[in-house]
Parts: structure tokens; sequence; C-alpha cells
């Protein structure tokens, strides 16, 4: 039996390791950060395991159902549990905070559609779940100072309604760009270039918030019609 077959599984494998070792990071600790870099080498577990598929020819039906089963973990339960615990600490534990639990529900049911619809082999309908897990990693470090701005009351309200603002967007039929490798000339990839630009720049001058920013790019790029390769 070729051990090549088992390759991609093996770093979906890690990819939901990562999730749960995050998840576990951030009950135990008052910092958040070791949460979210787990989320991020989760993130990149992910992009390489279906990479790894397509290059070994060996993709498989449960090799993707594996793959949403742990991107659930890591980019839908992960991140919520991030900021479920900024918002806790923040309002003292109001059972409202609970409301961001919405968020893995809708990735569940974003990654069930995209499992079983064919429309989606080159580019995206609705968020991808990975891109509404760094949304939110981003808006977890900002807890803090956007309370001190609006207060710890307007802070919940804001959260609890981008997050069906977000759950909404993961489960629509918006068209959004892919970063799937494909060979097209540079100008075809215009929306894909910038995107990656604007990332670094966020990042470096706002930290994890860049992420956030990073996200709200992507919304605003893929509303932009696309160059003829």
């Amino acid at each position: 039996m070729s051990i090549k077959r088992h390759i991609p599984n093996a770093i979906t494998c890690a990819n939901l390791l990562c999730g749960v070792v995050g998840i576990v990071l951030s009950f135990q600790t008052q910092d958040i950060t070791l949460g979210a870099w787990c989320i991020v080498l989760a993130a990149v577990f992910d992009f390489f395991d279906g990479l790894v598929a397509r290059l070994l020819f060996v993709t498989s039906a449960i090799g993707k159902d594996l793959d949403s089963l742990a991107d659930v973990v890591s980019f839908g339960v992960a991140p919520s549990i991030l900021v479920y615990q900024g918002l806790s600490q923040l309002t003292g534990g109001s059972p409202w905070a609970y409301g961001i639990f919405i968020l893995p529900a809708f990735a569940a049911l974003r990654l069930a559609k995209f499992n079983n619809d064919t429309r989606q082999a080159t580019s995206f309908l609705g968020l991808p779940v990975p891109s509404n897990a760094l949304f939110w990693i981003g808006c977890a470090f900002a807890i803090p100072s956007i309370s001190f701005t609006i207060g710890s009351q307007l802070t919940l309200v804001t959260y609890l309604v981008l997050a069906v603002i977000l759950s909404a967007l993961m489960v629509s039929d918006f068209p959004m760009f892919s970063f799937k490798l494909k060979k097209a000339p540079l100008k075809a990839l215009w929306r894909q270039i910038v995107l990656v630009v604007i990332a670094i720049v966020a990042v470096v001058f706002e930290g994890w918030f860049g992420c956030t920013l990073t996200i709200i790019a992507y919304i605003f790029l893929s509303l932009l019609p696309a160059r003829e390769a």
C-alpha cells in the first residue's frame, strides 16, 4: 500500500491537532496569543493538505470530509473561543457572550455546502471558513481597545452583530476569489497580489488586528471584477 496516499490526511490531522491545542491553550492561559498562533499554523496545514493531495494525485472523498471536520474545529470553534474568552472577561461572564458560537455552527453549514457544490472548484461562493477565522483572531485582540472606546456592553453588541453578518456571509452565494495555485498571467491574479501586499502592510503596522483588516480588504476586492487572462 502506497504511503503517499496518507500524506495529505496526515497534514489535515495536523491542522485538527493545532485547532484542538489552540482551544486548550485559550482556556488555560489568560493570554490568547498562543491560541491564535495555533490557528495560524492550522491555516498553513490547511493550505498544504489540498496542494499536496493534488500534486500526488491522491485526492479522495475521505480526505475532503476529513478536511472539513478539521476546519470546523480549527477555524470555527477555536477562533470563537478566543473571542468568547475576551467578551466573557469584559462583561463579567454575560450569557450573551455565548452568542458568538453561532460562528462554528455556520462554519459547519458552509463546509457542508462547499463539499456538495460543484460551482466552487476554482473560486468560492461565500466567505471561506479559514478567512472567517483570521477575521476573528484580529477581533479577539481588539476587544480591550474597542471596549475602552465604546464601552463593554456596546462592544458585546457590536461583536454579536458582526457574528451574524459573518455567519450569513459564509453561507451566502457571494463570489470570492481563491488562492488556489493555477497557471495564469499576473494581470489575471491582480486581486490576489494586491491582497498579499495589503496583508503584509496591515500586519506590520496593526499586528494581529491586521488579520481582520486583511479579510475586510478580501471582501471588498472580491466585489471588483477579475481581469481576463
